[in-house]
């Protein structure tokens, strides 16, 4: 019995004296041998044998994506900075920004008046729109509590005034202008791409949607309306003074 140089151990028989004479032979055990199998693919399990340490794996926690994935998000990123871009061309020309959206509006309800269906996407549409001008007359502050405030202040003690005398605030919208237009334009190509297919064509009797949209639309503008007037501001540039434009004559 020995201890071979590849880590085994070795063993010898030696036969008996009453044997015939037969060749010794050597049988080598492993000492891996003895343990259970499922340690042989633990990360901790090393043999005796120093040339055939398994080295920790690192590679798994090293890993990178894959180069399909890098290239789809540099795409996309790609895209985003070039519709950003297109954007921002766009900003200062309000007029022509709002003409292109009432033509694709307009070619809306022309494919609708002769396709004679999507009437459920078509109310839809209306009721978002109604909801972002809304959303675009009210200011972003609400005038209510900026009048409790006020009237707080009065109880604890004198302050500025108030009233004619205090200082000039321009209205600043809920919803501004470029993004009111940025979410109609996209609300309305979405809508006619779904004309593009039947499925969100649902049969329906289009007058009752038309009606109750009307009231709907008749009861929330009087009610803005009121508000408008209770806490007296003007959501339009109409009636007011600008002082920019004022000419110096000799």
């Amino acid at each position: 019995m020995g201890l071979s140089r590849h880590g085994s151990v070795s063993l010898s028989f030696i036969p008996f004296a009453h044997a015939p004479s037969l060749p010794s032979f050597p049988l080598s055990i492993h000492p891996a041998s003895f343990l259970p199998p499922s340690l042989h693919s633990s990360p901790t399990f090393f043999s005796f044998n120093q040339t055939h340490l398994q080295p920790p794996i690192h590679h798994l926690m090293n890993s990178e994506p894959p180069a399909e994935a890098n290239a789809f998000w540099a795409q996309k990123s790609k895209l985003e900075q070039r519709y950003q871009i297109i954007l921002d061309r766009v900003t200062p020309h309000t007029t022509e920004r709002w003409v292109f959206t009432g033509v694709a509006l307009l070619i809306y309800f022309i494919r609708v008046f002769f396709a004679q269906g999507w009437y459920i996407v078509t109310y839809a549409l209306g009721i978002y729109l109604l909801n972002l001008f809304l959303a675009f007359l009210q200011p972003k502050f609400d005038p209510s509590l900026e009048m409790d405030m006020q009237a707080d202040s009065v109880e604890e003690g004198p302050s500025l005034p108030t009233r004619s005398d205090e200082e000039f605030r321009p209205f600043v919208r809920r919803l501004p202008e470029f993004k009111f237009w940025h979410s109609a334009t996209r609300s309305i190509v979405i809508a006619f791409f779904c004309t593009l297919f039947r499925l969100f064509d649902i049969p329906v009797f289009w007058p009752i949607l038309l009606v109750y949209f009307c009231i709907l639309f008749t009861i929330t503008m009087k009610r803005q309306i009121r508000h408008m007037i209770k806490y007296r501001y003007i959501p339009f540039n109409i009636g007011k003074k600008s002082y920019g434009n004022n000419k110096v004559f000799k």
